[in-house]
C-alpha cells in the first residue's frame, strides 16, 4: 500500500464479481470483520496463514512500520476474536445484549500487553521491534472495548442494503450514514430507486 493509499481512511475490498470499492468502517477493530468468517461470511475469507494477517495489519489504519511476526495459534486467536467481534458489534448496531462468550474473547485478548509505539532520535513516532500477533489482537481487542464502551457507540451501524452485513462507524456529522460505501451498496440503492420511479411512471403513462 502507497503512502497515499495510507492517507485515505478505509480498507478496499471487492464485489463478488470482483470490483473493487473503498470501505472504511470507522474503527480498528471493524476492519478485522471483513477479513472473512463463520457461515455466511466464509466466502469472504482471507487469513488463511500468518503471513495474511501481517499483510492486514499493513492494510489497516495502523500506523506504517510495523514489523509484525505471527503465529499459527496466533492466527486462530485472531479468527476467534473477529467471530465475536462479529457478534458484538452486530448485536450493538440492533440493541441486542452482548453474548457473555464473546465478552470473554474480547475481554481475555485485550488483556495482554498492545503493540507499543516510541519517539526515535529524530522525534518520529516508530513501533517498538518484537511485535507479535499476540500484541496485534490485543490492540484490536481494546479498540473494540474503546468503541463498544464509549460515545460512538450508540452510532455502530449495520449497511441497510439487503444483502450486506458490513458494521461501521457513522462518523457523518448529521448521524445518517446508511450504507457501507456509497459506490457500493449506495450506488445499487440509487439505481433500484430510480429503475422503480421510471417503471411507476411508464404504468402510469400506459
Amino acid at each position: 500500500m502507497t503512502e497515499a493509499a495510507r492517507d485515505t481512511p478505509g480498507l478496499v475490498l471487492r464485489t463478488r464479481e470482483g470490483r473493487p470499492f473503498r470501505f472504511d468502517p470507522g474503527a480498528l477493530c471493524l476492519e478485522l470483520l471483513p477479513t472473512g468468517g463463520l457461515g455466511r461470511y466464509a466466502a469472504f475469507e482471507v487469513l488463511h496463514e500468518p503471513a495474511d494477517l501481517v499483510r492486514w495489519a499493513g492494510e489497516s489504519r495502523l500506523p506504517a512500520g510495523l514489523a509484525l511476526s505471527v503465529s499459527e495459534a496466533e492466527l486462530e486467536r485472531a479468527r476467534e476474536l473477529r467471530a465475536a467481534l462479529w457478534r458484538l458489534a452486530g448485536s450493538r448496531a440492533q440493541g441486542r445484549e452482548f453474548g457473555a462468550q464473546d465478552l470473554a474473547v474480547v475481554n481475555a485478548v485485550a488483556a495482554a500487553p498492545p503493540l507499543v509505539a516510541r519517539i526515535d532520535a529524530g522525534g518520529g513516532r516508530v513501533w517498538a521491534p518484537g511485535a507479535t500477533g499476540t500484541a496485534l489482537l490485543s490492540t484490536v481487542a481494546r479498540d473494540a472495548v474503546d468503541l463498544l464502551t464509549g460515545p460512538s457507540a450508540v452510532r455502530v451501524r449495520v449497511c441497510e442494503a439487503h444483502d450486506c452485513a458490513l458494521l461501521f462507524v457513522d462518523t457523518s456529522r448529521p448521524g445518517r450514514r446508511r450504507w457501507c460505501a456509497m459506490e457500493r451498496c449506495g450506488n445499487r440503492h440509487k439505481v433500484r430507486a430510480h429503475r422503480a420511479r421510471h417503471a411507476e411512471s411508464a404504468e402510469g403513462d400506459a
